[in-house]
């Protein structure tokens, strides 16, 4: 499966920008960040979750405890991945249980990764609320799913696809939008 890439729509000067902006409305929603903690969503989820930590510490000058959730066997498509899914690891240094989560992902699509991520946290113990914060929502939702915060709203066709760009994975930090190609 190739991707044929149409455009940037965000570059990492924007990224940066929609993240300091979602660090403050996380922190003015929760009146603090006390109680609060992050939880990255393989792969790029993570890396957000980093970036939105560090920002909410430039203004608040504390850390907010962060963790990793894979979600690879909470999937319902999970027989449709092949015979040897990729797995990463579920990172959780704290307990869940009486804390307000912020889920971290890169794209809010149809909304069945946030539903598996929801399990996933489940497992762990009771928190006493999750939102949910996602770089771009692109639409096209399948569950009664919403985003709490959100950098940007790209509306898209289902044959489009939105590629989040990290420097971890990527060399580089940017949004694009394509489609698959045909080969």
């Amino acid at each position: 499966m190739k991707f044929a890439e149409k455009a940037v729509i965000m570059n990492a000067s924007e990224m940066n920008r929609a993240i300091k902006r979602m660090a403050h409305e996380i922190i003015e929603a929760n009146k603090g960040i006390d109680n609060l903690v992050l939880l990255g969503v393989q792969r790029r989820g993570v890396p957000l979750a980093r970036m939105l930590g560090e920002a909410i510490k430039a203004v608040e000058g504390s850390e907010v405890p962060q963790g990793a959730l894979d979600i690879t066997f909470y999937r319902d498509d999970l027989s449709t991945l092949g015979p040897t899914p990729q797995v990463a690891s579920t990172e959780m240094p704290f307990d869940v249980t009486g804390k307000i989560i912020i889920l971290v992902d890169d794209v809010l699509y149809t909304g069945r990764t946030v539903r598996a991520a929801l399990d996933v946290i489940m497992d762990w113990g009771r928190p006493e609320a999750i939102r949910l914060s996602v770089l771009v929502d692109r639409g096209h939702r399948e569950l009664p799913i919403r985003p709490d915060f959100v950098g940007k709203n790209v509306p898209t066709s289902q044959r489009e696809i939105i590629k989040v760009k990290v420097l971890e994975f990527d060399d580089k930090a940017e949004v694009v939008v394509g489609e698959v190609a045909a080969e």
